[in-house]
C-alpha cells in the first residue's frame, strides 16, 4: 500500500497519529484532507499532498471536492486510510470517495506505537 490517505482536521492530539502514520513507512504518495487551517500550520514532506477543502460543506458536496481532488492522482490498487483526524461527516465524504474512485482500501491505525493494518493479524 504505497498510498496514504487521511483527514486532516479536528480532534485534540489526532494529528500526532496521522503524522506516525505518514512517518511510519515509505509510501509513495500521501495525500491529506484538510482546510485552510491545515494548510497554515502543517508542513507537508515531499510525497505528502495537501488537498484543500471547505470542510464546511455537507458530505455531498465534501465527497464530490474529494473525487475531484484525488481524481487521476491515485494510481494504486489499495490504499491506506486512516480516520483518527476529522469528523464522521469528513471521514463519510473520504470513504464515500474513495469508493467512487473504485479503489480498495485497508483502515491503518497505530498499535502501541506501530503502525496497524485492520484486520490483520500483526
Amino acid at each position: 500500500m504505497p498510498t496514504f490517505i487521511a483527514c486532516l482536521s479536528t480532534g485534540k492530539g489526532t494529528w500526532t497519529e496521522v503524522v506516525k502514520i505518514l512517518t511510519s513507512q515509505p509510501w509513495t504518495k500521501v495525500f491529506l484532507i484538510t482546510d485552510q487551517f491545515g494548510k497554515e500550520h502543517f508542513t507537508p514532506n515531499s510525497v505528502t499532498e495537501l488537498l484543500l477543502v471547505d470542510l464546511s460543506l455537507d458530505t455531498p458536496a465534501l465527497k464530490d471536492a474529494i473525487t475531484k481532488g484525488l481524481q487521476g492522482k491515485v494510481t494504486d490498487f489499495e490504499v491506506a486510510l486512516n480516520f483518527a483526524s476529522g469528523s464522521g461527516k469528513e471521514h463519510m465524504a473520504l470513504l464515500e470517495a474513495v469508493m467512487e474512485l473504485g479503489l480498495n482500501f485497508r483502515l491503518v491505525t497505530l498499535n502501541n506505537e506501530r503502525v496497524a493494518v485492520m484486520g490483520l493479524e500483526q
